[in-house]
């Protein structure tokens, strides 16, 4: 199983960014998949989940500014950040959710003017 993100970065503060989340080693299309964050001495949180239907939840922090979309052809993720703020830094991490439960390694998003 392998989840490997990309996409993240240093941006200036009302930057965008795209993470992608690749996908191989089980069924991608069958799978909720989600984007989480740790920030430096924080818990690990969620951000956005997309399930197999296509229905998004997000936290409230990012509702507005963040969408969360999914490739089934191309077992890929995306998370579209917008209007990125100093406290969206983090490492974001790419996991597939039910009916597994696989993490991939996390991508640095650094905001910072």
């Amino acid at each position: 199983v392998q989840l490997q993100a990309s996409g993240g970065g240093l941006v200036q503060p009302g930057g965008s960014l795209r993470l992608s989340c690749a996908a191989s080693g089980f069924t991608f299309s069958v799978t909720t998949m989600g984007w989480y964050r740790q920030a430096p001495g924080s818990q690990r949180e969620l951000v956005a989940r997309i399930a197999v239907g296509g229905n998004t939840n997000y936290a409230d922090s990012v509702k507005g500014r963040f969408t969360i979309s999914r490739d089934n052809a191309k077992k890929t993720v995306y998370l579209q950040m917008n209007s990125l703020q100093l406290e969206d830094t983090a490492l974001y991490y790419c996991r597939a959710g039910s009916p597994y439960a696989y993490w991939g390694q996390g991508t640095l998003v650094t905001v910072s003017s």
